[in-house]
């Protein structure tokens, strides 16, 4: 029996038709209209939602197009920098390359394309430094069509973060910024921005990771989300469920330059903490000059550790706040002005957001003995930030001679005495451990090395299984490397 039946003019409803019908008028009656609800739910995953569209109805609006011209000078005679006017994406790439090569001129202007969202009525608007940096020209576009000229306010080249701003005669609806440090692995993402100069696309995935160190700076700590990111998306916001802005995408991984899954955003919490200065056109950070690495279980080990959380000094810079406070070359800092350090790449950031000049405390574990210190934060110039040092592989293939002034010319050492490694085999432990010729071999096992007969007496009290823990000298900084015996 069919549920609608036509007699004459009239419908005739049968019973289901009317549960439903009644029951879509309570829930139009109770929540507004049936439009206005958000979500669609599943009976699986009840808090995932089904659709976007009203988040991405509510956001879009507040995204903007950034376009900007560089001009590329000293550019030499040739085929097209970055395969075309228009970037490595440029579909007319062959066209010009072939027929327009040889005559391309030496400065030329070459015009890229971004994302960015307005953050407040005023026209101020949040992009990656890598977007405006070095532009001659910024137009942003908002979702309704309308263009501006923008300006740069503050740049942050180590977060790459930007400040930009338009003045606009009509109201500007900004985003809300959100909580970052409230965001979990698994929470569902969405992303906005114009992929290859795709307007107002809307791409959703989840957070895959948090906390990700890609190389980019001293700074990284960025969200991993599987939501597509593409190039053109840079600057774009990366928003919540509830339309909060928790990151800004920033960089993907992939080996075809298009999206494969594995995007990064800079946390929205890093961000707010840099506002404030950049709308001043200008960030200042705490210094504490200190190289650090990462503690490694080996290294654990080998300092007598219970864990591997803290940040290991590998060298202190001379006349520096930490020289200055006491802190020495293998020291493990798990805490600093209060606030846990629980991997190395915490505490470059943590330090770098403390004013310069507060007097903070710091603890320290110094040979298993747990210490603290008081250390009053410097300025970090650009010549004084020293670079985290990378972890090395534990696992000795290695000939190791004093210096003399003919090595010392060959390696392009400055000193004039002490342990040079002058050859390391390619499949031994030295070189798997990542040792390298022209190192000077300072410490074995905390103990001073002064000459090559100390150094072999020590060595040769190792067995297969143990593990070294060597401080070398590399190129007038110091850093610690452990090698693994082999059997």
């Amino acid at each position: 029996m069919e549920n609608n039946k036509h007699h004459g003019e009239k419908i005739y409803i049968t019973g289901w038709n009317l549960f439903w019908l009644i029951t879509g008028f309570l829930v139009a009656t109770l929540f507004g209209s049936v439009s206005t609800i958000e979500a669609q739910t599943s009976s699986v995953l009840p808090a995932a939602p089904g659709s976007f569209s009203q988040l991405a109805k509510k956001a879009s609006p507040s995204v903007v197009n950034i376009s900007t011209v560089k001009v590329i000078k000293g550019g030499r005679r040739g085929p097209v920098p970055f395969g075309g006017p228009l970037g490595p994406h440029d579909p007319f790439k062959d066209f010009f390359e072939r027929f327009f090569g040889d005559q391309i001129p030496r400065d030329f202007r070459q015009q890229s394309l971004g994302s960015g969202f307005v953050i407040d009525k005023d026209g101020f608007i949040l992009t990656n430094n890598h977007v405006v940096e070095n532009t001659e020209e910024i137009k942003v576009k908002l979702a309704d069509k309308r263009e501006y000229d923008a300006k740069i306010v503050g740049r942050d080249t180590k977060t790459d973060l930007a400040l930009i701003r338009i003045e606009s005669d009509h109201p500007l609806v900004p985003l809300t910024l959100g909580d970052s440090d409230k965001l979990y692995v698994g929470d569902w993402v969405i992303a906005i921005g114009n992929p290859f100069g795709l307007e107002a696309t809307v791409t959703a995935g989840i957070v895959s990771a948090k906390y990700r160190d890609i190389g980019a700076g001293s700074y990284d700590n960025f969200i991993q989300t599987d939501a597509s990111i593409n190039p053109g998306n840079s600057g774009g916001p990366l928003l919540n469920t509830a339309g909060e802005v928790v990151g800004i995408n920033t960089a993907i991984l992939s080996r075809s330059g298009g999206s494969v899954g594995i995007g990064f955003a800079i946390p929205i919490n890093m961000a707010k903490d840099l506002l404030p200065q950049l709308k001043k056109g200008k960030v200042v950070r705490g210094w504490l000059g200190v190289m650090i690495q990462k503690i490694t279980p080996d290294l654990k080990e080998k300092l007598g550790l219970k864990d591997e959380k803290g940040a290991l000094v590998a060298d202190v810079t001379a006349g520096g706040p930490a020289e200055e406070a006491g802190i020495k070359r293998g020291d493990v800092i798990v805490s600093f002005d209060g606030e846990d350090i629980k991997e190395m790449h915490d505490l470059p950031y943590i330090v770098a957001s403390t004013p310069v000049g507060k007097k903070v405390t710091l603890e320290l574990i110094r040979k298993g003995k747990k210490k603290s210190l008081q250390v009053k934060t410097g300025e970090l110039k650009e010549e004084d930030e020293s670079p985290v040092v990378s972890e090395a592989s534990p696992n000795l293939g290695l000939m190791v001679k004093e210096v003399t002034p003919e090595l010392a010319r060959n390696f392009g050492l400055s000193e004039t005495m002490g342990l040079v490694v002058v050859q390391v085999e390619s499949n031994s432990p030295a070189g798997e451990a990542g040792m390298r010729p022209g190192d000077i071999i300072l410490e074995v096992d905390q103990i001073s090395m002064k000459d090559l007969a100390q150094f072999n007496r020590k060595i040769e009290k190792y067995k297969a299984g143990d593990t070294i823990l060597f401080l070398l000298n590399r190129s007038g900084t110091t850093l610690y490397l452990t090698i693994k015996v082999w059997e």
